[in-house]
């Protein structure tokens, strides 16, 4: 009996046993152990998990989050569902074991445990409460009535919406509408290239504005004239906010954002590193367009088109500045061809804006721009092209510097019943 029992519970095969018992007259027992049971047979119901499970957890393990498993099943049951998903090698632990632990026992014991097995309701809630406790930032899944205090308990309760009850999705920050633990993994994902598109797009706003400054600023120390006035400035946020508003939110994932560590929640948006890297990179443009500008200056060009070279000669470096930034970690190359369609369309502004105010002698005039010849346009994209190359030069060492200085990221859990 035992030997089959625990011979369908190793195949993940959930037993019932089932058994008659005749009483012993017309009077109904007080409870049902008072009558003698007779064994009829055994019942395997078997639950096979989605083919995405296994491709999911091994995402997960790949990403620095922890799985385990947290079910009231038989413990070989478990275990064998547990092997079947890809979650980790490690022990069981049950519900009778886990009553006789103190929360120090419990907490030691956290270290090595991936299965959970024979567990109340309430011992949910202690698992959750003891992983908080060890720092972990924990994620909880579960759909029934029991499950909604470990859920709220959780610093992420994530809820069946097919099956799950109400209670459990009200207790719940997230509610899955397909039931499927991948679409968790696809969560972390999406959080994470939001995350990283949000930095990449306040990277290039604290870059694109020091040349901006400088160039507003630098004829003041010389006694020149203004270089550029309201309408130019207008001109150049015409630019900036589309890239940050679209380019950068349409921004694909980096290709290892599933390869990396949790990061620490504690660990500011606006890190240190980033600014210096930021401020770095507007640096070198406005160093390069501070030379032009004097140069030229001290040569005679005259004060209009001098004004024209120096705004295309910003364009030129916006434009480079925006292709460094929208990826951390890929080559020139991949940065030129990253697909990305709102990219297009800015750049097909840009290009078309650019184009009337060339050939338009009434845009020309508005914005004080003098005609300036071929040579200065190639001279000024070029500013562009070499400001791009040298940036891209500097992410590896930058990379390193940032992987040596970077805090020590917090573990990652997720929980699934």
């Amino acid at each position: 009996m035992t030997t089959a029992v625990e011979a369908m519970a190793m195949r993940g095969i959930r037993v019932l046993a089932v058994a008659t018992a005749a009483p012993r007259n017309r009077d109904w027992a007080e409870t049902q152990h008072d009558y003698d049971y007779a064994l009829t047979g055994l019942v395997g119901l078997a639950d096979p998990l989605r083919a995405s499970v296994p491709g999911a957890v091994a995402e997960c393990r790949n990403a620095g989050i922890r799985v385990v498993m947290i079910t009231g099943d038989y413990a070989a049951t478990a275990r064998s569902i547990a092997t079947q998903a890809g979650i980790a090698d490690g022990d069981v632990l049950t519900g009778a074991d886990l009553e006789a632990l103190d929360d120090a026992q419990l907490a030691e014991r956290l270290k090595t445990v991936t299965v959970f097995a024979r567990i109340m309701p309430e011992q949910k809630l202690r698992i959750v409460q003891a992983f908080k406790a060890d720092g972990e930032i924990v994620a909880m899944t579960g759909d029934g009535v029991n499950d909604a205090p470990s859920l709220k308990a959780a610093h992420i309760g994530v809820a069946m919406g097919k099956r799950g009850t109400d209670v459990a999705r009200e207790a719940s920050a997230i509610v899955l509408l397909d039931d499927d633990f991948g679409s968790i993994v696809q969560s972390v994902r999406l959080g994470r290239r939001i995350y990283d598109n949000i930095r990449k797009a306040m990277a290039f706003i604290f870059a694109v504005h020091v040349p901006i400054a400088g160039l507003a600023l630098l004829p003041l120390f010389f006694g020149l004239p203004i270089l550029f006035g309201p309408i130019h400035i207008a001109l150049l946020e015409m630019v900036i906010d589309p890239v940050c508003a679209l380019v950068f939110e349409a921004e694909r994932e980096e290709d290892d954002i599933m390869q990396r560590r949790p990061r620490d929640p504690d660990e500011a948006l606006f890190s240190l590193p980033m600014i210096v890297w930021s401020i770095f990179q507007g640096g070198l443009a406005f160093a390069m367009l501070a030379t032009i500008f004097l140069v030229e200056t001290w040569s005679g060009m005259p004060e209009t088109e001098l004004r024209a070279l120096t705004f295309f000669a910003l364009i030129a470096e916006i434009v480079a500045l925006i292709l460094v930034n929208r990826s951390f970690s890929a080559s020139l190359g991949e940065a030129l061809i990253r697909h990305n369609t709102a990219l297009r369309y800015v750049a097909g502004g840009i290009s078309g804006v650019t184009a009337l105010i060339l050939f338009l002698p009434s845009a020309q005039a508005l914005l004080r721009f003098g005609s300036i010849a071929w040579s200065d346009i190639a001279m000024a994209i070029g500013l562009g092209v070499i400001l791009l190359v040298l940036l891209e030069g500097c992410k590896p060492v930058v990379r390193r510097l940032t992987s040596r200085i970077s805090p020590i990221p917090t573990r990652g859990l997720v929980m699934a019943p």
